[in-house]
């Protein structure tokens, strides 16, 4: 016997709750910088966030593009972890 009542949580996507990690990345002893952005236009059940990796100058702000990813929420987190568990640090300024 159902009960008539829809599980709704069934169609929401497990990570459209969290707010996408954002922000900018440091790594000085390979001279790296990188930025991850909300991707705007995807839809809000299924968040992607784009990451910018840029060479960095003597100043440690981004000087060079490198390479630019779009990924899915998921991927972006995992990204996010194993960088700061490998040492990067995330940095407050805001570049321009």
């Amino acid at each position: 016997m159902t009960s008539g009542v829809v599980n709704v949580w069934t169609n929401l996507y497990r990570g459209s709750l969290i707010d996408p990690p954002t922000g900018w990345l440091f790594n000085q002893k390979m001279g790296l910088l990188i930025f991850f952005e909300s991707y705007k236009k995807s839809a809000s059940y299924n968040l992607k966030v784009y990451t910018h990796l840029f060479y960095s100058n003597e100043l440690g702000e981004p000087d060079q593009l490198k390479n630019s990813r779009l990924h899915t929420l998921e991927c972006a987190y995992e990204t996010w972890n194993e960088l700061i568990s490998g040492g990067w640090k995330i940095v407050t300024n805001k570049f321009q």
